[in-house]
């Protein structure tokens, strides 16, 4: 499994590492022995919200070959949107099987038109932004909607990973990794 963790400048960081946290142990903690990554950006240079500096590993490449392409939110995101380029970029990804965002990477999403008929959710002070992009957005944690997965504010990315990880291996890996991360708050929230 190929996954591309979406980052960019004004992004969150802790959406985006509360994510990759339970979800790489699948890996270190030998569950998915295949299981590789790549940090893409569309730009050279990304820093997040608050001035910490991250280097991507892939720049401005097609997103097309990854099973699973995840995307933070941030303040970043609002302008994103609407940046033609970057949203370009992002449509390469339009036959991955499984995109997934927390708080207002749901906006990204939608802007590049994955949200079509769709459920979804983002950080609650971004709902009405998020209503021209879906079908409905619901205020809950988490949002299935199979091959889209939407997880509320910065607080909901680690539950957001370990819901991927029960789906995408079972129960029993949730819940050694949730233990491994000292992680009790755990509930299956959806």
């Amino acid at each position: 499994m190929r996954i591309a963790f979406i980052i960019f400048d004004g992004m969150t960081a802790l959406d985006l590492i509360g994510f990759y946290d339970p979800i790489t142990r699948l890996k270190s903690m030998d569950f998915l022995s295949e299981l590789e990554w790549d940090f893409c950006s569309y730009t050279q240079e990304v820093v997040d919200d608050r001035g910490l500096p991250f280097s991507p590993t892939k720049v401005a490449a097609s997103l097309s070959t990854y099973d699973l392409i995840f995307v933070p939110g941030g303040l970043g995101s609002r302008t994103l949107q609407f940046d033609k380029n970057f949203i370009a970029w992002l449509k390469t990804a339009s036959s991955v099987k499984l995109k997934v965002s927390v708080c207002t990477g749901a906006l990204l999403l939608g802007s590049a038109g994955f949200l079509r008929g769709k459920k979804a959710t983002t950080h609650p002070n971004a709902f009405e932004e998020l209503e021209r992009y879906c079908h409905e957005v619901v205020d809950k944690r988490l949002v299935d909607e199979r091959d889209i997965i939407t997880g509320r504010g910065v607080s909901s990315s680690i539950d957001l990973g370990l819901y991927l990880v029960e789906k995408l291996l079972n129960k029993d890996a949730q819940i050694s990794i949730s233990k491994q991360m000292d992680y009790p708050y755990w509930q299956g929230v959806r």
